[in-house]
């Protein structure tokens, strides 16, 4: 009985292509009195014809093998047939993508064909003129490099699917944001179960800002609304909604029935969490967990995920009060803020010998200019200008006498508010506020993920783009979360080690990734072998942790709210 199904159903569809085609060529000829390109348009059609005697026939030849050989398997055969149909017919790449996909193959064997002839030439070399050779080398690597990136970075324009990448990013985000209000408005606020953050954490703006986001995570993953006790918060004594918008419409106070530290019971109405550094037993859902229901979509869309994902929680978090915008909205027209623009973070201060090395100017305007130059390959740009925001005053006469060519935008004021004596007034705080709102807001980042604020202003990024994950150069660190779970390379190519600081992989083998060298070389360590060294980046590939999270299965977007996202 399933057999004569599937025959019935192969025998419909040839007989609705054929009723096409045929209805095809009738309208053609009833035009033809009236329209001069009849005879091209039947010409097209009888073409089609031919085309569906052709597929007609392997329609038969399926029936046949349907009718004589029973044990094969029809779904899968019916399954291949449209498959190769498909591939066959109008559906395939774009001329476009074909001819960019081809440009970028044979231009890197050509970069390669570069290098190798230059290297053998430099072997042979005099010191007297190897100097000057190598940095006509340097050059000219640099534009293959530029131009590889360019073409890259074009397929996603012509390979059909920037509208998904845009729609898919804001159904994403809204989902998300939908949660997030759901979660932190419940229906009674007496009886919800809740998590309390207190916002007393000893460190900066970036790092307290990653602490609530931290509580948020967990609060989320729980199914519990955030209560954010920030009265007495060292940047603004008031708390947190003298910027901010509160994390709740309708749920403040953290009473409830019964109360204990993190871990608590499920049962327990309000737990305290500590910070991260202390919280035990460790979920399974700290960064850089994704969660499992969200995580294949946001793969699929993103360089980073876990960026985008952070940088949601920042979203909710950040929603400015409406004087808090006023300002903000001022500020952009005080400094004639206008793109293109690269933002540029420059922390000294308390950070440089302690927490990060001392970078000079010039090694962050080396990266802008790259930027530029990258740009100008495709785009007009009429200025080059830069946002410079920095805890060091003196950058901006430094900027400005070393790069005449650049406009430096920025504030010197919010500079000197930054200063270890002045850093918890409220004027600081604006200060910062404002920088990392506009740093986010920047074409291209170039800064230290070292710093905290630079790396907020990262995640912000990664919110107001489908995928920003490219738009940035860290002078030190990879991006990493305090606190966070260990980030995994797995190897897609074996290498041998060539040296004792080297070591070796096996296809499949996990890395516990300790940083990039930004040479061609990233350290950890071997899951497999547990031996640690450096390891060639471009063989491997990152494998992203999820957990079980609350997965909200009553909160979805409706047919409406979709719609009106393609408006």
């Amino acid at each position: 009985m399933r057999q004569q199904g599937w025959l019935r159903i192969l025998a419909f569809l040839a007989f609705s292509w054929v009723a096409f085609l045929l209805v095809t060529v009738k309208l053609v000829r009833q035009q033809d009195t009236s329209d001069g390109d009849s005879s091209q348009r039947l010409a097209r059609a009888l073409r089609e014809l031919d085309k569906l005697h052709k597929s007609n026939a392997e329609l038969n030849a399926l029936v046949l093998d349907l009718n004589y050989n029973p044990r094969i398997d029809n779904k899968k055969i019916l399954l291949s047939y449209f498959q190769n149909s498909k591939r066959s017919g109008l559906n395939g790449p774009s001329e476009e993508y074909e001819l960019s996909r081809r440009r970028i193959f044979s231009n890197t064997k050509e970069l390669w064909y570069y290098v190798n002839s230059e290297l053998q030439s430099l072997v042979k070399e005099d010191d007297s003129v190897r100097v000057e050779h190598i940095s006509k080398i340097k050059n000219i690597i640099g534009e293959h490099y530029r131009s590889l990136l360019k073409d890259v970075s074009s397929l996603a324009d012509v390979d059909g699917h920037a509208v998904w990448r845009q729609q898919e990013s804001e159904n994403l985000s809204n989902l998300v944001q939908k949660r997030l209000k759901h979660l932190q408005n419940p229906l009674d606020c007496a009886k919800a179960r809740k998590l309390v953050c207190d916002l007393n954490k000893g460190c900066g703006y970036g790092c307290q800002l990653h602490h609530v986001v931290y509580c948020f995570i967990v609060a989320y993953a729980t199914e519990r609304t955030l209560i954010l006790r920030s009265k007495g918060w060292r940047y603004s004594k008031g708390g947190w909604q003298d910027v901010f918008l509160p994390l709740s419409d309708t749920c403040l106070l953290p009473n409830g029935e019964t109360t204990n530290r993190w871990p608590g019971h499920r049962n327990t109405q309000v737990i305290t969490l500590p910070i991260i550094d202390s919280i035990n037993p460790r979920p399974p859902f700290l960064p850089l967990a994704l969660p499992e229901d969200l995580a294949p979509r946001l793969n699929a869309l993103h360089g980073d995920p876990v960026v985008w994902w952070i940088g949601q929680f920042l979203k909710y978090m950040l929603r400015p009060q409406p004087a808090t915008s006023i300002k903000l909205d001022e500020y952009a027209k005080k400094v004639k803020f206008q793109k293109p623009i690269v933002g540029v973070h420059i922390r000294r201060t308390d950070k440089v010998g302690t927490e990060a090395a001392f970078h000079k100017l010039d090694e962050y305007m080396v990266h802008v200019e790259q930027y530029y130059k990258y740009k100008e390959l495709t785009d007009k740009v009429d200025k080059k200008r830069v946002y410079l925001a920095t805890d060091e005053p003196k950058l901006f006469s430094e900027a400005k006498r070393k790069y005449p060519e650049y406009e430096i935008v920025g504030d010197e004021d919010i500079s000197k508010t930054a200063s270890i004596s002045k850093r918890y007034s409220d004027q600081s705080l604006n200060g910062i506020i404002t920088d990392i709102h506009f740093l986010s807001l920047s074409d291209y980042l170039v800064c230290t993920f070292s710093s905290q604020v630079c790396r907020v202003a990262y995640e912000v990024m990664n919110s107001l783009h489908p995928d920003a994950s490219t738009l940035y150069t860290s002078l030190d660190d990879i991006y990493y979360y305090g606190g966070q779970k260990r980030r995994l390379h797995v190897a897609v190519l074996p290498h041998k080690a060539n040296g004792p600081h080297e070591m070796n992989l096996l296809v499949g083998d996990e890395i516990a990734v300790a940083g990039n060298h930004w040479d061609g070389y990233s350290k950890g360590t071997n899951l497999r072998t547990k031996e640690r060294g450096l390891y060639p980046t471009f063989k491997v590939s990152p494998k992203i942790e999820t957990a079980p999270f609350a997965s909200y299965p009553d909160v979805t977007l409706s047919t409406n709210e979709l719609q009106e996202q393609k408006r």
